[in-house]
């Protein structure tokens, strides 16, 4: 049972700048191909924190509280981290104090093109392991886990593309790509991509009008579950924090919960 601060504040159809993160969205993934060893674990995802801006010092503490309580096995970060430089180092050495038992594992942004290798810096230096069209490999020989990450998730470089779908016949497999929109382009093979970048619109009537969307694909992969023409889950966060304006409407900001479930044939 989570705690009221874990819980945060379930989400009402307006988060505005007097709100902290709407809510925690909880997913269960379900397959075959997950080793025993990681049946039952959680993987807690966020992205598009944007710090500052509307996810002030305050709210950065109530999210490491917060995920800090649901005691992920593994975290996720998503891209579009700071909206000042000066903000990278206590941003990650905040979120260094999660501790998930499988580490921290993180994908850059369309934000960091111009400090990249800040970024890179700073998460090498707080125990994140950046994934730049890499491949963490984790469980045992016979049954591998793989978590991938794409360096740049708006265009589609084939070498990875092909060593990403290579996995397949491996292991189960984790992608984070910044954009849901790469998943769709690309008809990559992953049994799950986490994916922010399009803030749920930020705005929204319900999902009915967006007037900024962040994806080609309309309202297909702006938030929630969904499935690519090939078949392959993409789970797209509206993230934590907002750039341009700082409100929200009816597009919550949330962490993503996952729990990871082992099917037998």
């Amino acid at each position: 049972m989570l705690s009221a601060a874990a819980m945060l504040l379930i989400s009402s159809c307006a988060t505005l700048s007097s709100s902290g993160v709407g809510r925690i969205k909880e997913y269960c993934i379900k397959s075959a191909r997950l080793p025993a060893s990681f049946d039952g674990c959680r993987v807690a995802f966020v992205s598009d924190i944007h710090y500052p801006s509307l996810f002030t010092p305050k709210r950065l503490k109530r999210l490491v509280d917060t995920l800090k309580e649901v005691q992920p096995d593994f975290l996720m970060l998503g891209g579009d981290y700071v909206t000042h430089d000066d903000s990278i180092r206590s941003l990650f050495s905040a979120l260094e104090c999660v501790q998930p038992r499988y580490g921290t594992y993180a994908v850059l942004g369309n934000h960091e093109r111009r400090n990249g290798l800040l970024i890179a810096q700073a998460m090498g230096e707080h125990g994140i392991v950046l994934l730049a069209d890499s491949v963490a490999r984790l469980g045992a020989d016979k049954e591998p886990l793989f978590i991938a990450g794409i360096r740049d998730s708006f265009s589609c470089d084939s070498v990875m593309l092909q060593r990403v779908n290579d996995l397949e016949d491996e292991g189960f497999v984790i992608l984070l790509a910044h954009t849901p929109d790469y998943a769709e382009r690309s008809s990559v093979n992953a049994d799950v991509v986490l994916s922010g970048h399009t803030h749920g619109g930020q705005v929204s009537l319900f999902r009915l009008y967006t007037p900024v969307k962040n994806t080609q694909y309309g309202n297909r992969f702006l938030s929630g579950r969904n499935v690519t023409t090939s078949g392959t889950t993409v789970i797209t966060t509206n993230g934590v924090g907002t750039s341009r304006k700082k409100v929200r409407f009816c597009a919550p900001s949330e962490v993503v919960l996952l729990t990871l479930k082992r099917v037998v044939r």
